[in-house]
């Protein structure tokens, strides 16, 4: 069973577990096995190292279109997409925000996708029913706010702090908690689990581009090359 499957029952039976049992069923995961971390392109990291990738088929990349509880941000019509699974307790996932970010400021044709993948324990899961519930409730451009909010400052992102920065982009926190506690929530994050099994995505952030799936983060400078030989020649390395 891969971690994504024990992610599900850790989802949808959270609220009715106490915080020891679902330690407990977070602790009994076992790692992530998958058949090896091979490279299919030869992509640089900034660190100098390959980083993971492989292809993926067009119509996995459609199943993330699908998926509800997903935000937009950038150019709706943009050329170029970059899928971002991402969870909100790691801290690359930090680092590639603050980077991503600058790139849509630069790159007017960068379509960005974001992709709540809570893989990383209970917190994470506390904190991803709080954005279930601003995207919900808020705009692409205000759901984009929080993401880039609830990523400043340091320490372990929970339930408490997805909330005060719900709270400060003025979102009203009766509704909001409401929201958070509705049972769809784990209907809809057991498929986000699922397709980023299906996608082989076995680390946060797992970016999926131009077919193709980076696992981890390759750096700033690296993602924008792959960015950019995706709207030049559609693929992450064009041909020499």
């Amino acid at each position: 069973m891969s971690m994504a499957s024990f992610q599900e029952i850790l989802i949808v039976n959270l609220p009715r577990l106490g915080f020891t049992v679902a330690l407990l069923f977070a602790l009994a995961a076992p790692p992530m096995a998958w058949a090896d971390d091979a490279a299919q392109f030869p992509i640089i990291a900034d660190d100098g190292n390959i980083i993971a990738n492989h292809s993926v088929s067009q119509d996995l990349v459609v199943r993330i279109e699908h998926l509800k509880n997903i935000v937009v941000a950038g150019n709706p019509a943009g050329k170029v997409t970059l899928y971002e699974f991402y969870d909100l307790n790691c801290p690359y996932c930090r680092r590639a925000s603050d980077d991503i970010d600058e790139l849509l400021q630069s790159n007017p044709m960068l379509r960005l996708v974001l992709v709540p993948f809570p893989v990383l324990g209970i917190p994470s899961i506390l904190a991803a029913r709080v954005e279930y519930a601003v995207n919900r409730m808020a705009s692409s451009e205000n759901a984009y706010k929080f993401h880039r909010t609830v990523y400043q400052g340091r320490g372990t992102v929970d339930d408490k702090r997805a909330f005060a920065a719900a709270q400060s982009l003025g979102l009203e926190s009766v509704e909001l908690r409401k929201i958070a506690n509705e049972d769809t929530f784990g209907t809809v994050m057991k498929e986000h689990l699922r397709v980023g099994d299906a996608l082989g995505i076995q680390a946060t952030p797992g970016l999926v581009l131009g077919g193709v799936v980076i696992v981890g983060y390759p750096g700033k400078k690296a993602l924008t090359a792959a960015v950019n030989a995706v709207a030049k020649c559609g693929t992450v390395m064009c041909p020499r």
